[in-house]
């Protein structure tokens, strides 16, 4: 793909993004909230934003234990490729790596608290980490391919739709 075609694709995506932001953001969707969907059904977590680099930086650092129904949502102004360790984090973490469509195209299970080993998603272009509970993906059933709704995303449904689908 040419680099012009290439920035064209980034820029229109960027502006996609911040269009259905703007629009989530009227409706009143909440971003500390997101619905993830699949054949293993429907779950809900309370999360906690990281959308800057102070709370991207600090993530889920010194946390000494987190409830099942709870997650930090790592979020990015752009796609771009992924990685993450697990300096002074001191809980096991599935980590889902997500496109801009809040489509799970990797996860890493049980990350090793305290392991400075990079965690990468390779080098596609996502928009986002959602960190939960080590296990708790495959508990569930939550596979990639997944869907994760939440304000941050586009939704390939409907693109002006709220993390919740009324279902």
């Amino acid at each position: 793909m040419g680099t012009s075609r290439y920035n064209r694709r980034r820029f229109l995506l960027g502006a996609a993004v911040a269009l259905a932001a703007g629009q989530v953001a009227a409706s009143g969707c909440v971003a500390d909230r997101v619905t993830i969907s699949g054949d293993f059904g429907k779950a809900a977590f309370n999360v906690d934003l990281a959308a800057d680099d102070s709370s991207r930086a600090q993530g889920l650092m010194h946390v000494q234990q987190m409830p099942a129904s709870k997650g930090m949502l790592f979020v990015y102004e752009r796609p771009q490729p992924m990685s993450f360790w697990m300096r002074n984090t001191l809980i096991e973490l599935d980590m889902l790596f997500l496109d801009g469509f809040g489509v799970i195209q990797h996860i890493h299970h049980r990350a090793k608290p305290l392991d400075e080993t990079v965690i990468s998603s390779g080098p596609q272009l996502l928009l986002g980490v959602l960190e939960i509970n080590g296990g708790l993906a495959r508990r569930m059933g939550i596979k990639t391919g997944d869907i994760v709704r939440h304000p941050a995303f586009i939704s390939r449904e409907n693109p002006w739709e709220c993390g919740e689908t009324g279902e």
